[in-house]
C-alpha cells in the first residue's frame, strides 16, 4: 500500500513538474520581452532632442532646461523602481530555477547510470565486493537526486509566489515615476500653457469636424456622380449644342499631336497640353514637368481638315510658317482651344484684367461677324455705332497709347458688318466680265483675248493667293482700315471654324487687278486699278495683304469694300506691283515721265516691266517673255 501511494505521488509530482516547467519557460520569455520594453522606455527619456524641440516648438524654448531636469529625474526613478526589480527577478529567481533544473537533470542522469549498473549484476557469479560498491553508488545517486529535486521543487514553488510581486513592482515603479513627473510638470507650467494646450485641443477637434464634413461632402459627391447618366462619360455627347467658353486665357487637357515619321507617313500621339503665360507646354506621360512646344505670341490658329480626322486645328507662327497640328476629342474642346490660343496670341494675359479684356474682345468679335456665302446675300444694313471704352484692345495685341492718334474700330468698320468668305460673284457681274462683243470660240480664243488690254499693258505680274474674306468699310483714308478688316476676318474664321480657302491667281497689270481660276482660267473678279484706293501688307504676318476698292452704286453713291488675301509670297511684293501700276497710270499722261520710269525699271524684250526678283538672265526673247508672266510666288 505504501509503495502504491508512493508511485501515485511520484506521478502527480511529475505532472506538476511539467506544468511548472512550462510556466517557468513562458515567464522567462515574457520577462525578457518586458525588460526590453522597459529599457526602451528608459532609453527614451535620455534621447537627445533638445535642438529639434527648440527649432520646431519655439513656444517651449524657455522651459527646455526644466524639461531636461524632469526627464533626468524620471529616468533615474524608472531605473531604480522599474528596471532594477525586473533585472533582479530575472538574475536571481529565474536564473536560480534554471540552474537548479540543470543540477536536477545531472542528478537524474547519474541515478539512471547507477541503476543501469545495478541492473546488470549477475545472479550466478555474485561478487559481494562489486555488489556492495554498486549498491552504495545507487544510494548516493538517489540521495543526490532527492536533494536536488527538493531544492528544484522548492524554487519552483517559490517562483509561483515571487512572480506575482515581480510583475507588479516594475509597473508600480513606472506609475510612481510618471505621477511624480507629471506633478512636477504641472507645478512648473503656468496657466498660459494650459490655455495653449486647450487651444491646440480645440484646433484638433475643429480639424476633425472639418474632416468629417469634407468626407460627407465627398460621399455625397460620389453618390451624385454614380447617379449621373452614362452620356456624361461619352465623348462629344453635346455636339449639337455645346456650351463653349470663348473667354479663356488658359487651357489644359489631352490632345493628339501629329508627328511626321516619313515623307508621307504620320503618327498621332496623345499627350497632355497646357498653356503657361504665352507658351504652349506639353507634359508626356511619366514626366515630372512640362516642356515648351510653341510660343503663342502673335501666332494664328485655325481649324483644319487633316487626314479625315475630326476636330483638328493648326497653329501658325507669326512669320506664316505652318506649325503643329493638334486634334481635340470633341467639338467643345476644339473650339475652346482655338479661342484660348487666339486670346493668348493677342497677349491679353499681360494686361491687368485679362478675363475682362477677353470677354470684351470676344463680344465685339461676335457682334462684328455674321458669315454669309456670296455677294448676292450681302445686305447693306448699317448698325448703330457702339461706344467702346477700350478701343486700343481691338488690335491683335495690347499696346500702350502712342502719340499718333489711331482711329477707333467703329470709325473704320461699322459694328455688325457682315463678312464675305467666298469670291463667288453675282451672275450678272460674272457674265459682264466674261463675255465679249462676239461669240467665243472655245478652241481658239484665250483668256487674254477676253481682256485685250492685257496684251498692251506695260505691267503683268501674277501671284498665287488665297481669298480669306471681304467686308464693307466706312473709310479709305488710312491703311488702319485694312489691318482692322484683317483682324475681324481672321477672328471670324476662327470663331466659326471656317478653314477652307479658294486659291486664285492675282494678275496685276497697269490697268486692273484680276482674280483668275488656276484650273479654268476664268476670271473670278476684276477691279480697275484706279478704283483701288488703299493697299497694305500686314505688319507682322508678311503673307497677309489687303486692298480697299471704291465702287459706284446704282443709287448714285459709292461703296467701299476691303478684300483680304493670303499670298504664297510676301505681301509687300503685291503692294509694290500695285503701286507700280498706279505710277504707270499717272506717267502715261506725260511721255517724258513715262520714259524716265521705263529707264529706271528693267523691261522684258516685249516691253513689259520685270518686277522684284524677276530679272532676265539672258537675251532670249521667248524665255524673257515667259518669265514676265510667271507668278512671283
Amino acid at each position: 500500500w505504501k509503495r502504491s501511494s508512493k508511485l501515485k505521488l511520484q506521478e502527480s509530482t511529475r505532472s506538476l513538474l511539467s506544468v511548472f516547467e512550462e510556466d517557468a519557460g513562458t515567464l522567462t520569455d515574457y520577462t525578457n520581452q518586458l525588460l526590453q520594453a522597459m529599457q526602451r522606455v528608459y532609453g527614451a527619456q535620455l534621447t537627445p532632442g533638445d535642438e529639434e524641440v527648440i527649432s520646431t516648438l519655439h513656444y517651449f524654448s524657455k522651459v527646455v532646461d526644466e524639461l531636461n531636469v524632469l526627464h533626468t529625474e524620471l529616468a533615474k526613478q524608472l531605473a531604480d523602481t522599474m528596471v532594477l526589480p525586473i533585472i533582479q527577478f530575472r538574475e536571481k529567481d529565474l536564473t536560480e530555477v534554471s540552474t537548479l533544473k540543470d543540477l536536477f537533470g545531472l542528478a537524474s542522469n547519474e541515478h539512471d547510470l547507477s541503476m543501469a549498473k545495478y541492473s546488470r549484476l549477475s545472479k550466478k557469479k555474485e561478487n559481494e565486493k562489486v555488489k556492495t560498491e554498486v549498491v552504495k553508488e545507487v544510494a548516493a545517486a538517489r540521495r543526490k537526486q532527492h536533494l536536488s529535486s527538493l531544492q528544484y521543487y522548492c524554487a519552483l514553488n517559490a517562483l509561483q509566489y515571487r512572480k506575482r510581486v515581480a510583475m507588479m513592482e516594475p509597473l508600480l515603479g513606472f506609475a510612481h515615476g510618471q505621477i511624480n513627473f507629471f506633478k512636477k510638470g504641472a507645478e512648473m507650467f503656468s496657466q498660459s500653457m494650459d490655455s495653449f494646450l486647450t487651444s491646440v485641443a480645440d484646433m484638433v477637434q475643429s480639424i476633425q469636424v472639418e474632416l468629417e464634413a469634407e468626407a460627407e461632402k465627398m460621399r455625397v459627391s460620389q453618390q451624385e456622380l454614380l447617379s449621373l447618366d452614362d452620356s456624361v462619360y461619352t465623348p462629344d455627347f453635346d455636339v449639337a449644342t455645346p456650351q463653349i467658353n470663348r473667354n479663356l486665357i488658359q487651357k489644359a487637357g489631352y490632345l493628339n499631336l501629329r508627328n511626321k515619321t516619313g515623307l508621307v507617313t504620320t503618327t498621332w500621339e496623345r499627350l497632355y497640353f497646357f498653356t503657361q503665360g504665352g507658351n504652349l507646354m506639353c507634359q508626356p506621360r511619366g514626366a515630372v514637368a512640362g516642356g515648351l512646344i510653341q510660343d503663342l505670341d502673335n501666332c494664328s490658329v485655325m481649324a483644319v481638315d487633316c487626314e479625315d480626322r475630326r476636330y483638328c486645328f493648326q497653329i501658325t507662327t507669326p512669320n506664316g510658317k505652318a506649325g503643329i497640328i493638334l486634334q481635340a476629342e470633341s467639338r467643345k474642346e476644339n473650339e475652346e482651344w482655338i479661342c484660348a490660343i487666339n486670346n493668348i496670341s493677342r497677349q491679353i494675359y499681360l494686361t491687368d484684367n485679362p478675363e475682362a479684356v477677353a470677354i470684351k474682345l470676344n463680344q465685339t468679335a461676335l457682334q462684328a461677324v455674321t458669315p454669309i456665302t456670296s455677294f448676292a446675300k450681302k445686305q447693306e444694313s448699317p448698325c448703330p455705332s457702339q461706344n467702346l471704352k477700350n478701343s486700343e484692345m481691338e488690335n491683335d495685341k495690347i499696346v500702350p497709347e502712342a502719340a499718333v492718334i489711331i482711329p477707333k474700330a467703329e470709325q473704320l468698320i461699322a459694328p455688325g458688318t457682315p463678312i464675305q468668305f467666298d469670291i463667288v460673284l453675282p451672275a450678272t457681274e460674272f457674265l459682264d466680265q466674261n463675255r465679249g462683243s462676239r461669240r467665243i470660240n472655245p478652241f481658239g480664243e484665250t483668256e487674254d483675248e477676253t481682256f485685250p488690254e492685257a496684251e498692251d499693258s506695260l505691267l503683268q505680274q501674277m501671284f498665287v493667293v488665297r481669298f480669306l474674306g471681304s467686308m464693307a468699310v466706312k473709310t479709305d483714308n488710312t491703311p488702319e482700315v485694312i489691318y482692322e478688316a484683317m483682324r475681324q476676318v481672321l477672328a471670324a474664321r476662327a470663331i466659326h471654324n471656317i478653314f477652307r480657302t479658294t486659291e486664285s491667281h492675282l494678275m496685276v497689270t497697269s490697268q486692273t487687278l484680276r482674280l483668275i481660276d488656276p484650273q479654268t482660267q476664268v476670271t473670278r473678279a476684276n477691279f480697275e486699278l484706279t478704283s483701288v484706293t488703299q493697299f497694305a501688307a500686314h505688319q507682322e504676318n508678311k503673307r497677309l495683304v489687303g486692298f480697299v476698292v471704291r465702287m459706284p452704286e446704282s443709287t448714285g453713291g459709292e461703296s467701299l469694300s476691303t478684300y483680304v488675301f493670303e499670298s504664297n509670297s510676301e505681301g509687300e511684293k503685291i503692294c509694290y506691283a500695285i503701286n507700280l501700276g498706279k505710277e504707270i497710270i499717272e506717267v502715261q499722261k506725260d511721255p517724258e515721265a513715262l520714259a524716265q520710269l521705263m529707264l529706271s525699271i528693267p523691261l522684258t524684250n516685249d516691253g513689259k516691266y520685270v518686277l522684284l526678283n524677276d530679272q532676265p538672265d539672258d537675251s532670249d526673247g521667248s524665255s524673257s517673255e515667259n518669265r514676265g508672266a510667271e507668278s512671283e510666288a
